[in-house]
């Protein structure tokens, strides 16, 4: 896959994939952008939760501790959507809230 955007020059980036051939070209930009979304998710995860803060030693700690900041990003993730739902053409804006809890 190869993504030139409209103001540039020459294409600014590639993509090799393995994906099958009857998947539509829609479905493989939608993969191949979910993990720009995931890598923005655990850096916000790291610099706003303290995802990366931990310093204990046993996994019940370190279990907890993963456990909580998870449920506070789930908690905020809902709250934007509540606060600013996303638009979505020909659909309610009750499914995007389904979709994102």
């Amino acid at each position: 896959m190869i993504e030139w955007p409209h103001d540039e020059t020459k294409p600014t980036k590639f993509a090799l994939t393995t994906l099958p051939r009857r998947m539509s070209k829609k479905q493989i930009v939608r993969t191949l952008k979910e993990r720009w979304r995931t890598e923005l998710a655990y850096e916000e995860l790291q610099g706003e939760l303290g995802l990366d803060h931990y310093e204990g030693r046993s996994f019940p700690g370190w279990h907890h501790h993963v456990s909580v900041v998870l449920c506070c990003y789930a908690f905020i993730v809902a709250e934007r959507v509540r606060h600013f739902p996303p638009s979505v053409r020909g659909e309610a804006q009750g499914y995007a809230l389904r979709i994102a809890a």
